[in-house]
């Protein structure tokens, strides 16, 4: 049986994401993923990289607050890394 894989954010791909705003609005981001962080003891969120005129800032997003992603394009995977990976899950 072949080995199914949920769907992933890919490190350079491009992606918008909409997410809650201040005052019940809502916030889109579009830019490059580059990594997951940490903020605080148990709270993630995904690091967006925006090109703002000349200047490249970095927008880190709560999970809690993503209400929709879309992807814009995809890099491509290494599949050799991929491969060397093996997922970790703590209870």
């Amino acid at each position: 049986m072949k080995n199914k894989r949920g769907i992933q954010l890919i490190e350079g791909s491009k992606y918008r994401v909409l997410s809650v705003g201040a005052k019940d609005t809502l916030m889109e981001t579009e830019g490059v993923f580059r990594g997951y962080a940490t903020l605080g003891i148990d709270e993630v969120g995904i690091c967006i990289e925006r090109q703002r005129g000349r200047k490249k800032n970095i927008r880190i997003i709560p999970l809690h607050a993503i209400l929709a992603i879309d992807v814009l394009a995809e890099a491509k995977k290494n599949l050799e890394v991929e491969s060397k990976e093996t997922e970790h899950y703590y209870g």
